[in-house]
């Protein structure tokens, strides 16, 4: 490993912790994922922290759980990310700003002004997190009686890509001349109607506000199935993956460079990052009983209900203490599908253990001391298994401070994480390069 690749570390920030049982928590804020005041101190004690970004994932409908499980969820309200993104810009001056939109349930318009605009709001900041909505009740909610067939949300979004990212090229950067003397404001030459026309999109264009600052937000894509894998080799520029451990990670690593190899994509040209959730612990067994705590506040309403998001179908159907039956394909994500049977068949659960296991959270987790933690980094580093990692955090604010506190100095020792920005945009700072114009 060259001595100078260091890790770049996301903050997934939305919902603060994604465990069920963080708001409940022993001195956590019950209402971190919907304060203001809360949200704004995370984000600048994770600049503080020299972290990338703040991720914001969204969702378009409430979560399609049944109520008794609903009811005890905390993810059930939260802002709608540009607002709080747009406001959290102004409170911070270096993290990066990343948020979820959906092209099933957008416009490419929209979305291109959205991101535009983010981006000079905070200076170079925006990240754009390309999602294709797996929730059916998504649906439901824009006019629709039926959701979107996986392969064909995917081949949208492919379009979408290009026509958003064609967009925010509608302006060269220098087309804007604001000549007062003249009387000159921009150069008509300098600008390029998109006119576009495809499978699943009309947009005409020109996007009415300047090239972002950054040239495009930074992309960014968190699906794992195989199409999801391709759109990533394509365009994304960050990866937010889900591997559930090293060998898993280091196979998705080399999978995703592959598929880049194959259609002439430089690797430097993409960051992969898994999400591991994070509990720390003076000791390993003080941590380890942190998460054991955590994970006796799951209610198993919410378990039963995690379970049925992850196979697309009422899990409670099935008999509790019996093995998971076969599970038909259905129309929900492919890869948390996938996840949730394979542990199943692996670990040999019941439903009920498995469902235990799905309502607090069952990816990838470090739960040890800051040094334990850091070792398991930097072998993922080392060893082509990511680039970085998305972190989740236990509760709030309790696990955010020990993360910052303590786990950030320790990997600053090895020399393996920033001490200072290396730059004043998001793309700087993961040593990504600033997009050419498409059209001048």
């Amino acid at each position: 490993m060259s001595k100078t690749r260091k890790l770049h570390l996301g903050a997934f920030m939305r919902p603060v912790s994604i465990h069920t049982g963080a708001w409940r928590y022993p001195g956590a804020y019950p209402d971190a994922n919907f304060n203001f005041a809360h949200l704004k101190r995370f984000a600048q004690t994770l600049e503080r922290g020299k972290f990338d970004a703040f991720f914001m994932a969204d969702h378009l409908a409430v979560l399609n759980m049944p109520v008794e499980a609903l009811k005890r969820s905390h993810t059930v309200t939260s802002f709608e990310p540009f607002t709080l993104l747009s406001a959290l810009a102004g409170a911070t001056e270096h993290i990066g700003l990343i948020a979820t939109a959906s092209t099933t349930f957008d416009e490419p318009y929209h979305i291109a002004r959205r991101f535009a605009s983010l981006d000079h709001i905070s200076g170079g900041r925006a990240g754009w997190n390309i999602v294709t909505t797996s929730n059916p009740d998504a649906a439901l909610n824009f006019g629709l009686e039926d959701h979107m067939e996986h392969d064909q949300r995917y081949r949208r979004a492919r379009e979408f890509y290009d026509v958003v990212t064609g967009l925010w090229d509608s302006f060269a950067d220098d087309a804007f001349t604001r000549d007062a003397e003249s009387g000159l404001y921009f150069d008509p030459e300098r600008m390029h109607v998109l006119d576009h026309k495809g499978e699943f999109l009309s947009v005409r264009g020109p996007l009415n506000i300047a090239r972002p600052v950054q040239g495009w937000p930074v992309i960014v894509q968190a699906g794992s199935s195989d199409p999801g894998r391709q759109l990533a080799a394509e365009t994304a520029e960050l990866v937010f993956a889900a591997p559930a451990n090293l060998a898993d990670g280091q196979s998705l690593y080399a999978d995703i460079r592959a598929r880049m190899d194959k259609i002439g994509r430089p690797h430097s040209h993409l960051k992969i990052l898994p999400g591991a959730f994070v509990v720390v612990g003076d000791t390993v067994e003080e941590a380890q009983a942190k998460r054991a705590h955590l994970d006796s506040l799951v209610h198993y309403a919410n378990a039963i209900g995690s379970l049925s998001i992850a196979l697309g179908q009422d899990a409670s159907k099935f008999d509790p203490d019996g093995p998971l039956p076969d599970i038909t394909d259905t129309n929900a994500s492919k890869s948390g599908l996938e996840r949730a049977v394979n542990m199943a068949r692996r670990e040999n659960l019941t439903v009920r253990q498995l469902a235990q296991r799905l309502g607090g959270y069952s990816g990838l987790a470090f739960v040890g001391t800051p040094s334990t933690i850091a070792d398991q980094m930097q072998e993922w580093l080392e060893t082509d298994g990511s680039d970085g990692f998305n972190v989740m955090f236990p509760y709030l604010p309790g696990g955010l401070d020990d993360f910052v506190e303590k786990v950030v100095p320790e990997l600053q020792r090895r020399g393996i994480f920033r001490h200072d920005y290396e730059g004043t945009t998001l793309r700087e700072n993961l040593g990504l390069e600033r997009p050419a114009h498409r059209f001048f």
